[in-house]
């Protein structure tokens, strides 16, 4: 009995330091893990982000980049990680085709992590080399469909967004082409813009300022709404192909069983970055905005990233497309 009494009483002082270490959050620097090499959108969007709050934390926020395996390593290492609400993950909707992709990952995509909010939903852009012929994307779309052989498409590899929205554009066109696969956008952007490669859908952090400069082609934006920042390119519905919507999304997300009040304390200062001025202003420079911030919650984030695997897990399926 006395032994059953220590038990008890050991469990209870463990659960009240655990609680009382999760009120205290944070009383040290917080790591933002991205699962992609420095210098990309997605390392892009955590910076600013991090760095907005830091000062809602009162605390030093670090971005560590853990590139591989399409983001399921740096994902696999928070989902490993200690479950204190100080190491999270930044990740797009790569987290979400990932469950479909891989026929083993080292992580349950729904049920190791926890939820903190979204981020920004980045539109996409459908872009071509400069002297591509076609003059808008009505033309775009019978010229592919006339010389898909010839066509070729750059992708940053399997389950990035741009291999996602070549797969959707060419099964809404009915029509193959020849596809490239990269190891980033970055290097895909390069082939691009020498020549080596006729289209590409990417981003508007990785293509605004290319399209403004006049150094590529860009023909449809995929998003519902038109985007501010390129106010006379059509969406793909206006352009013709009806429904057809792609965003790359960003979600941050926790190791599961980190304490709510930490979960709380890490949505609340994400919130206020999301309204930081800095912030707003060079997401709107690389063509997005923040979510609203009703979106920038646990629950918000679990339910879309429950969508997003049932939206992606059949095309993903169709194409046939798997990574190991």
């Amino acid at each position: 009995m006395k032994t059953t009494l220590s038990l008890l009483a050991g469990a209870a002082l463990m659960l009240t330091g655990a609680t009382a270490h999760a009120q205290d959050f944070p009383n040290k620097t917080v790591t933002i893990v991205v699962p992609f090499a420095a210098g990309g959108p997605t390392d892009t969007v955590a910076r600013l982000v991090g760095q907005a709050m830091s000062t809602a934390l009162k605390q030093q926020v670090i971005v560590e980049n853990v590139g591989g395996a399409g983001g399921t390593l740096g994902a696999g290492r928070v989902a490993r990680a200690a479950p204190d609400g100080y190491t999270v993950l930044l990740h797009h909707i790569g987290h979400a085709t990932s469950a479909t992709l891989y026929r083993k990952l080292p992580y349950d995509t729904i049920n190791d992590f926890e939820p903190v909010g979204l981020v920004t939903d980045v539109p996409m852009t459908m872009v071509a080399k400069k002297d591509l012929p076609p003059k808008d994307f009505k033309e775009l779309v019978a010229y592919v469909q006339q010389n898909k052989d010839k066509v070729s498409y750059g992708n940053a590899g399997i389950g990035a967004a741009s291999h996602l929205c070549g797969l959707m554009f060419m099964s809404a066109i009915k029509a193959q082409m020849t596809t490239v696969a990269y190891k980033g956008t970055g290097p895909a952007m390069n082939d691009l813009l020498g020549g080596q490669i006729d289209l590409m859908c990417d981003q508007t952090t990785n293509t605004t300022g290319q399209i403004k400069g006049g150094k590529i082609k860009a023909y449809a934006v995929t998003t519902k709404t038109r985007v501010p920042s390129l106010p006379d390119l059509p969406t793909m519905d206006e352009a013709g192909i009806k429904g057809f919507e792609v965003s790359i999304w960003h979600g941050v997300y926790a190791p599961k069983g980190t304490p709510k009040a930490a979960i709380d304390k890490l949505s609340a200062a994400l919130k206020v970055a999301l309204k930081d001025e800095t912030v707003v202003k060079r997401f709107a420079e690389l063509g997005t905005e923040p979510v609203a911030q009703d979106r920038a919650t646990p629950a918000a984030l679990g339910a879309h990233l429950k969508a997003e695997i049932a939206k992606w897990a059949p095309v993903i399926k169709a194409a046939g497309e798997y990574a190991d």
